[in-house]
């Protein structure tokens, strides 16, 4: 291995990027397995848990990287495309290590928030040191930091009945949701729930709406009733709707219950209609504007950083009350319609109505041909008197037309690619 320092904090090295020799990017590094074996033994870095392109993990031995630096990670650019399964006798050391509370050689208690690996002379890794700061969340206000030696900290070499995740939500803090989402994947469901528990309401509801139905439901279960109410009124409808669509009816009601009654109706409302139906998939909060509204107020709505792609392709124009379900609906006007006119055009000038809508029971089949047929990617849902219900996003539909487990498989195949162009 070249040019590569003695010691190595993880915090420097983890969500850089890895390359083949070649300089390509084959992915990113997103974690180190170590075998942590005794309280006095350095636990070995077996490999690094690197994210090829699709958002899967893949296992990367440490014997096959050439060099391991702050700026960058180097690989024989062969990678093995099967997914990344922690064995027994390994440990994943940013997701699983730091926030442990460990004790000092003085009896003091702190918080692990990153760890240092170094090669011996043969070559081998080993996590060397701790970053470790006294006191911390738990134990009131912040204490000094300092760096130990592995073997001068005990708590890391068994099960802990406890772990906080404030310094790991840090480092993730810039993650895409869907890429958080992927991370929580691989953890053990115990530290799941303990990463899960530390976030804000309206970040876990983000990751929430990326993650399989099963462990969505396993999360929102350790929750208070009361915080899990929160989270769901921070989901989209839909996607709150489909969450609870998944629990017992009477956890179902009894979390409705504790919503904020404006939430708890748009999601009873959506819960009322057929899975595979338009009014099963569609989301009750589009960009909706009344008629006298300006081109300026509509690109001011759509730019919100929130609204994904699909919303904010167009909005809706309904006579007041301007929220679900609407007054009368008077049509669409396309994101780029409002590019093109001047920004005091009123939106009602533009509203293009000539389509028949989808009603709520409309199939699935139907919403997506008639998304193929205008070349449309979200449709508005209108009842039989012209009000508008709700829209039906592109991604909702292939989201039910895609084969179950989808994602997997199609992360296979984008990871098989990207390793078979860099072989």
């Amino acid at each position: 291995m070249s040019a590569t320092p003695s010691r190595i904090f993880l915090s420097r090295i983890v969500g850089q990027a890895v390359f083949d020799p070649a300089g390509d990017q084959v992915g990113k590094l997103r974690d180190v397995v170590v075998a942590v074996r005794t309280a006095r033994q350095r636990p070995r870095v077996v490999g690094l848990v690197v994210e090829v392109l699709g958002r899967r993990r893949v296992f990367l031995p440490i014997t096959r990287v050439t060099s391991l630096d702050s700026g960058q990670v180097i690989t024989t650019g062969v990678l093995n495309v099967r997914r990344f399964e922690k064995r027994r006798h390994e440990t994943l050391a940013m997701h699983e290590l730091v926030d442990r509370v460990v004790t000092l050689p003085d009896d003091r208690r702190g918080t692990v928030y990153d760890l240092a690996i170094e090669q011996d002379p043969r070559h081998d890794w080993f996590v060397s040191h701790l970053a470790v700061q006294e006191g911390g969340k738990r134990f009131g206000r912040r204490g000094p930091t300092q760096v130990v030696e592995w073997d001068e900290a005990s708590g890391l070499a068994g099960e802990e009945p406890s772990q906080g995740a404030t310094h790991l939500l840090a480092m993730m803090d810039e993650m895409r949701p869907a890429d958080l989402a992927n991370a929580l994947i691989d953890l053990p469901p115990k530290r799941r729930t303990e990463v899960a528990g530390e976030m804000g309401d309206e970040r876990l509801a983000d990751v929430l709406e990326e993650l399989p139905d099963a462990i969505q439901v396993e999360l929102l279960g350790v929750l208070d009733p009361e915080r899990a109410a929160d989270v769901l009124g921070e989901m989209d409808p839909d996607d709150a709707a489909d969450l609870l669509g998944e629990l017992p009816l009477a956890t179902s009601e009894h979390l409705l219950q504790l919503m904020e009654p404006d939430d708890a109706e748009d999601v009873r409302r959506l819960l009322t209609y057929e899975d595979r139906t338009a009014g099963g998939m569609m989301t009750t909060e589009p960009v909706m504007l009344p008629p006298d509204a300006t081109l300026a107020e509509a690109l001011a709505r759509v730019r919100e950083p929130e609204l994904g792609p699909a919303l904010a392709s167009m909005v809706y124009v309904c006579r007041p009350p301007v929220e679900t379900p609407t007054g009368r609906f008077l049509g669409v006007v396309h994101f780029q319609a409002l590019l093109r006119e001047p920004p005091s055009t009123l939106v009602g000038q533009l509203a293009d109505n000539d389509i028949d809508w989808p009603r709520p029971d409309a199939s699935l089949e139907h919403v997506a041909s008639l998304l193929a047929s205008y070349d449309m990617v979200a449709l508005p849902v209108v009842d039989e008197n012209q009000h508008l219900l709700g829209v039906v996003t592109i991604d909702d539909v292939l989201d039910h037309l895609l084969p179950e487990g989808w994602r997997e498989r199609d992360a296979d195949a984008t990871a098989a690619e990207e390793v078979a162009s860099h072989g």
